[in-house]
């Protein structure tokens, strides 16, 4: 260890209470900060910038996990960010993982307001409406990035964006691409409409075929998908906002698809539509 690295924090020091209660929500309202646990999030943190700040804050560390991860902590310095090393027993301590992987970073809230989003005239967007589990929040992201949207859209009827399951799904996602939060369904439909997006709403009842709509070459748009509650799928109000409401088709026996399986699907169709010609990236990662 170089000589600028810093003792062992205490169980007991304000810093690692200050941590702890960012797994609450209204602390990381108040705070504006929130938890990116392990080596995935905690890398891609501490490479993002916000307007020129860097998004990592503060990085707790075991020696071992700052010996094996030699590259992010030296990322994390790069960037500013505080850094304590840290008993196992501290990290499980801020930690909200059954098995902490050493390494749990504070970061500054990144939303982007969504004016800037439609500033930007995107060509895929994924909107969560009523989505509720931050899981399936945090893997939509991921699909949305994989699939190469530009934004993703969470209404103000969804799960907090910061909630530490949700970044945890992310897989560093989170960092990549703009996120809004808290738009109303009414606004974000109009808001993408105007700046000619097509909306699709995805509910295993809708009355056009996703198949069908790629077979008739309708798919190859500015396109946002809008993705309704695990359980119960999109409310009427919000279906009719859509200027279709698509299903995706069931070739087999299932029953259904689960919402991040199916905004897959929704999401690398408009991808494919919209990139008729050229390649892709393989994907082998978990």
């Amino acid at each position: 260890m170089s000589p600028a690295t810093p003792e062992l924090i205490s169980p007991r020091s304000p810093r690692v209470s200050a941590a702890r209660r960012l797994a609450k929500r209204n602390f990381r309202g108040k705070e504006r900060l929130f938890l990116a646990e392990g080596p995935q999030a905690v890398r891609e943190a501490a490479l993002h910038r916000a307007a020129g700040t860097a998004t990592l804050v503060e990085l707790f560390a075991t020696p071992e996990a700052a010996e094996r991860y030699a590259d992010i902590i030296g990322a994390a310095r790069a960037a500013g960010a505080r850094l304590h090393l840290a008993s196992e027993q501290v990290i499980e301590d801020v930690s909200t993982t059954v098995t902490p992987q050493g390494l749990v970073g504070i970061c500054r809230f990144l939303d982007t307001p969504f004016e800037e989003i439609l500033r930007a005239r995107p060509r895929l967007v994924a909107v969560l409406a009523h989505v509720r589990d931050p899981g399936n929040a945090g893997t939509v992201l991921r699909c949305a990035d994989a699939a190469g949207a530009e934004a993703v859209v969470l209404t103000d009827a969804s799960v907090d964006l910061y909630n530490p399951k949700a970044v945890r799904a992310s897989v560093g996602s989170l960092f990549h691409l703009p996120v809004a939060v808290g738009v109303p369904a009414e606004r974000a439909v109009a808001g993408l409409r105007d700046a000619g997006v097509r909306i699709l709403a995805a509910d295993g009842a809708g009355d056009r075929d996703l198949d069908a709509e790629l077979d008739h070459g309708t798919m190859g748009g500015p396109t946002a998908w809008v993705f309704g509650n695990e359980a119960w799928g999109l409310p009427e109000e919000t279906r009719a906002l859509a200027d279709a409401v698509v299903r995706v088709p069931i070739h087999g026996k299932a029953e259904s698809l689960n919402l991040a399986t199916a905004a897959a699907v929704c999401l690398y169709a408009s991808a494919r539509a919209q990139r008729a010609v050229g390649g892709c990236r393989s994907v082998t990662e978990s």
